[in-house]
């Protein structure tokens, strides 16, 4: 059963989920909408990003990021959540490859990975709505509830950050920006060469003078 805006504020108020830092405007119809949290990375900058700091973490064309979301989830036996990226970032081209299943017992910070598909830069800004999380409520607690490597993390790890500093080869951003400069270089050798055409083209009439001048002078020094 999938819960209306209703029953998340009661099962927040009950302590069957907890989120932290609550605020009942982020529930939505059938969903609650998690923000932008302070840390982040991608593959273009190659180092953590201080979200909260610079109030925004900027994603370049094809980049590859992890952004931690604000609040804190912690989920009861009961319950089960399904998150996606909202349409507002997915209609600009951001894609969000992690999840989307959070398990029942989870708890913790949610690690989101973006990919910028477009040819343009995308910009995520400090404590915007950028998942909408909808919650499940399970016929019967679960007899195994989520114990796995992403429990009670609250911080962008050194393997995350490694992730995105330490990939081999060059990342999607990287290619695109040396296809650019590239694309850049070719273009400036066309236009030169195009104006070595012109130029040679426009010296055609005067090869013909200068044979004829020169012949003119060899013919003045044998009358000579």
């Amino acid at each position: 059963m999938i819960l209306t805006d209703r029953q998340i504020q009661e099962a927040c108020e009950k302590g069957d989920i907890v989120i932290e830092p609550f605020d009942a405007k982020q529930i939505q119809a059938a969903t609650y909408d998690l923000r932008v949290g302070d840390q982040g990375a991608t593959t273009s900058t190659k180092r953590r990003v201080n979200i909260k700091e610079t109030g925004y973490i900027l994603l370049q064309p094809g980049d590859f990021a992890v952004v931690m979301a604000l609040e804190e989830i912690r989920l009861g036996s009961q319950y089960a959540a399904r998150f996606g990226l909202r349409s507002k970032f997915a209609r600009k081209g951001l894609i969000a490859t992690t999840g989307p299943q959070i398990d029942p017992g989870y708890h913790g910070r949610l690690i989101i990975c973006l990919t910028n598909l477009t040819p343009k830069s995308i910009t995520l800004p400090y404590k915007d709505d950028f998942l909408s999380v909808e919650f499940h409520k399970l016929e019967e607690p679960a007899s195994k509830p989520y114990d796995g490597p992403f429990q009670g993390i609250t911080e962008l790890r050194p393997e995350e950050i490694e992730m995105i500093t330490e990939s081999e080869g060059m990342a999607l951003s990287e290619v695109l920006t040396t296809l650019r400069a590239l694309s850049f270089n070719v273009g400036e050798l066309t236009k030169d060469i195009s104006i070595l055409a012109t130029e040679v083209r426009s010296m055609k009439w005067a090869i013909p003078v200068l044979i004829g001048m020169v012949g003119l002078g060899i013919g003045i020094m044998a009358i000579k």
